[in-house]
């Protein structure tokens, strides 16, 4: 079937009746991507004895956008329990993995988090690209929306202050994972669920008696909703705090750039428990690296399309809508990569050693004392329809061209 797609030539039409149904069919993707951008995708949550289900109906759960990962547990309104606000379940589930030794979950997915806007607009313009049946039309819109789209990345990327550039979700992620390090000093003193467990588990191998916990500590995000230039101005307050102290000589100035606080947000996550600085700063370097490829790969890639939009023909033309319509592969092989990763990169600081393992990608699963419950959200299902819509639209674009062969 795909060998007969991509040999095929043929001259397509305005004037074909099925032209404006690709259209439309391609206009609904373009804004499913639009809100896939913004809402849940999957969620994930841990269950323990120490997390009841009467205050933790979904144990301590996140949710992972595009952009980031948030907390994913609601105030509980209950007779029996008051709670001002919610617990912050991001950081919770950060201090029950550093005992492990795992990292941070704002470690994870730096350059797809900070490159998603653009690729999300690239797999737009893709899509128009697709539906346009004439070459010159299709070319120059797409070289139009390409190159809209590169001086964004590289204004937000590698300017002064473009940061500011990217979306408000992403800011708001970047400085909530900051969050965990300005926790006041009493509410530093009380027992979280998460250590009151680890303190269980300790005195279990220690064969002390269990501690009692004490009252749980309720770590909230940023008050209120701050706009993007209160968290851009949060971020400096941090990498000036961070840069003063920095030994002579190291110390960077603040551009706000987003390769510079993409970096520099990296390595505070990955020292935020495990403060090794001879680990560390290799490991921003390849991030580093990392984003630079992905950026001038974003390009390339581009470029590569431009060159295969020129005929409705070939693997590059139909690349145009594959692509798009994997979405829901792609994210689930980069979702299983990282979890690998944390599994699999575990620090020696960490005050358990266990072995290395995969964490459950989908469904439920259980590791030491706590449960483990992966599962797709509906931003996942925004995905899945997505994939169906475009499938049509190919599937119409198919027959067009066998039609006009």
């Amino acid at each position: 079937m795909a060998v007969s797609i991509m040999s095929t030539t043929s001259t397509l039409s305005f004037a074909d009746r099925r032209t404006p149904l690709i259209f439309g069919l391609s206009l609904i993707g373009v804004i499913l991507l639009g809100a896939i951008y913004f809402v849940p995708i999957w969620w994930v949550s841990l269950t323990a004895p120490n997390y009841p289900p009467e205050s933790f109906p979904d144990g301590v759960r996140i949710h992972f956008h595009m952009n980031g990962v948030f907390n994913g547990c609601q105030k509980v309104e209950k007779s029996e329990i008051t709670e001002d606000e919610a617990l912050n379940c991001v950081h919770e589930m950060d201090t029950i993995n550093h005992y492990v030794g795992m990292y941070p979950i704002s470690a994870g997915g730096v350059v797809e988090r900070a490159f998603a806007p653009f690729l999300l607009s690239m797999l737009g313009v893709m899509i128009i690209g697709f539906a346009i049946p004439g070459s010159k039309t299709r070319l120059a819109v797409m070289g139009a929306g390409f190159a809209l789209i590169v001086g964004w990345m590289t204004l937000s990327f590698y300017t002064g202050d473009g940061l500011k550039l990217n979306s408000r979700g992403y800011l708001s992620a970047l400085a909530f994972a900051l969050d965990q390090e300005t926790a006041t000093p009493e509410a530093e003193k009380r027992l979280s669920p998460a250590e009151a467990l680890i303190a269980q588990m300790k005195a279990s191998l220690e064969g002390d008696a269990e501690p009692e916990a004490e009252a749980v500590a309720t770590r909230t995000d940023i008050a209120g909703e701050p706009d993007k230039a209160a968290l851009a101005a949060s971020l400096r307050s941090a990498f000036e705090r961070d840069r003063a102290k920095q030994p002579v000589g190291e110390p960077r100035e603040w551009t706000g750039s987003g390769h510079q606080v993409l970096t520099w947000h990296y390595g505070k996550s990955l020292g935020r428990y495990f403060n090794n600085p001879e680990e560390i700063k290799p490991m921003v370097g390849i991030m580093s690296t990392a984003a630079h490829v992905a950026f001038w790969g974003i390009i390339g890639a581009m470029l590569l399309l431009l060159w295969g939009a020129r005929r409705a023909q070939g693997p590059l033309y139909w690349l145009l809508i594959i692509a798009p319509l994997a979405l829901p592969l792609i994210f689930i092989l980069d979702y299983s990569a990282w979890l690998w990763w944390y599994g699999h990169n575990m620090n020696a600081m960490g005050a358990f050693t266990v072995k290395p393992f995969m964490p459950t990608v989908f469904g439920d699963g259980k590791v030491a004392q706590f449960g483990t419950h992966s599962y797709p959200y509906w931003g996942f299902g925004l995905m899945l329809l997505l994939s169906v819509v475009l499938a049509a639209a190919s599937l119409l674009r198919r027959k067009q061209l066998k039609s006009s062969a």
